[in-house]
């Protein structure tokens, strides 16, 4: 099974759209796939989860759990001030080290309001991925302008839909 991180926790996200796509497009390829969305994490996880206080949030450790079972992922990476999301790499600090992501496979998927299509987030997290011993696939899809590319809450640009279809395609295999 496919674990699709939906890489943000701001409510009404693109994100959570594009991961409910992605997880649609896995489907009509007949693999199995389940979203672990950032907005499920407990409010106060960074002061009661992380570090010292490793295995000490129930809430929390129900999510690393289902990260841990998973041997490949699909991250949903928007961009957010030139880079990814902190509490993606809040979420990513709360595993275990290094075993959660080490010889595990992931895909990433960039998006961003303006021209970039999160090319600099994706290139972050490609390098602390590399530092984990996570296998990261080379294509990596940026779709750019995002909300002019989705209509009714739906992704729409064909050629954004085809890129996603042809990674999904290329991480089975991978």
């Amino acid at each position: 099974m496919i674990k699709i991180i939906v890489g943000t926790n701001r409510k009404n996200a693109v994100s959570k759209t594009l991961a409910s796509q992605y997880q649609e497009i896995l489907k009509e390829k007949g693999v199995e796939s389940s979203i672990i969305d950032l907005r499920e994490l407990p409010d106060d996880f960074v002061f009661s989860a992380l570090y010292e206080n490793n295995g000490q949030n129930q809430a929390y450790n129900t999510l690393h759990e289902d990260v841990k079972s998973g041997s490949k992922f699909v991250f949903i990476v928007p961009e957010y001030n030139g880079s990814f999301p902190g509490i993606l790499k809040s979420f990513i600090d709360g595993m275990t080290y290094p075993n959660t992501f080490r010889g595990k496979k992931c895909a990433m998927v960039g998006l961003s309001s303006g021209i970039g299509g999160g090319g600099i987030a994706l290139s972050h997290l490609t390098d602390i991925f590399h530092y984990l011993g996570m296998h990261v696939l080379a294509n990596k899809p940026k779709l750019a302008k995002i909300e002019e590319n989705m209509s009714n809450n739906l992704l729409t640009n064909k050629f954004y839909i085809d890129l996603l279809k042809t990674q999904a395609a290329m991480l089975i295999d991978f």
